[in-house]
């Protein structure tokens, strides 16, 4: 493009030279549009949303899994030359408005930007277009109230603006939404932690509820003294367990044994797995298992227990495997 843009220079500077219109290819000639121009737009935009409409479930279908596609027997070549001569009208329409080079911007922005909202497509394909409709009327005023800026540019800046927003607010996959669902999840997965800690070191003096100390605490994962206290403190204003007056141990609530006996028992089952159909040794089960201990749902717990002949009770844990017998 940049090749192509000191080509067309270097023949505007030349004698009796010029770019033959080219600049309204690259750069668009939105300001000076016909009705005729505003009509065809019209009219090829509207045959091009019917066809996505009418072909919405095949184009999905082709985009995602062209192989399954092919398998299910789609006319997987004649969908895929549809779809690209879609692409291509469009293309060729918005050079009207906005110029080769800022149409593909828009092919590109819109989408990138309803990403962010949601994961469904059909919710994604209307979002899309809505933003790519706020971006033309902003950008079109914007340049009819200020007769220096190019209507193209500036639709494409609106785009990247809603883009911009999108990415810090987008309530799907917005940074502000990902940075808080992290930090719940870091809060979330550093009491799993505690709570089966408290239960197991509990467990090996004689039951759950036992209260145990500080001291076997820090034995058991690799804490700092000032952030196991933290840890203990929420734990206890969520009611799942209750601190000593001294802050020398911590005892389990009747919540709190029920919660650390899933989170036990998910993870005694996940190693059971790993022990016995995975093949992974001894010594490497605890670690793998707590890596996917936090996000078993109750149907893949089913499976295991199933696979593992366990029975399916709900207050049933198994034996701690590092511990069993080779």
């Amino acid at each position: 493009f940049g090749a192509g843009v000191t080509l067309v220079t270097a023949v505007q500077q030349l004698p009796g030279g010029n770019a033959a219109g080219l600049d309204h290819f690259i750069y668009g000639k939105t300001a000076s549009m016909t009705t005729s121009d505003a009509m065809v737009i019209f009219g090829a935009s509207l045959a091009v949303a019917v066809m996505c409409v009418a072909f919405f479930k095949e184009f999905a279908l082709l985009c995602f899994d062209e192989g399954f596609a092919g398998a299910a027997g789609w006319p997987v070549r004649l969908l895929d030359v549809v779809l690209m001569t879609l692409v291509v009208v469009v293309t060729v329409v918005g050079l009207q408005a906005v110029g080769l080079l800022l149409v593909v911007a828009l092919l590109v922005i819109p989408p990138a930007a309803a990403r962010f909202w949601s994961d469904r497509l059909g919710v994604m394909a209307v979002a899309a277009a809505g933003l790519g409709l706020l971006s033309a009327a902003l950008g079109v005023a914007a340049s009819a109230l200020f007769p220096r800026l190019p209507a193209g540019a500036v639709i494409v800046l609106c785009a990247a603006m809603f883009f911009a927003i999108s990415m810090i607010f987008g309530a799907r996959r917005g940074v502000l939404v990902r940075s808080y669902d992290e930090r719940q999840g870091m809060v979330r997965l550093r009491r799993e932690h505690l709570l089966r800690a408290i239960y197991e070191c509990a467990e090996e003096l004689s039951s759950p509820e036992q209260a145990v100390s500080v001291s076997q605490l820090l034995a058991k994962r690799p804490w700092k003294r000032n952030a196991l206290t933290r840890e203990i403190e929420r734990a206890a204003e969520a009611g799942l367990a209750t601190a000593a007056a001294d802050g020398g141990g911590v005892q389990l609530t009747g919540r709190g044994v029920a919660e650390a006996r899933r989170l036990v028992r998910n993870h005694r089952l996940w190693e059971l797995y790993l022990l016995h159909h995975a093949e992974v040794a001894p010594a490497r089960i605890d670690r793998d298992a707590d890596l996917i201990e936090h996000v078993l749902d109750p149907k893949i717990v089913d499976e295991l227990e199933a696979l593992l002949d366990s029975g399916r009770r709900e207050t049933f844990v198994p034996g701690n495997p590092e511990k069993l017998p080779t």
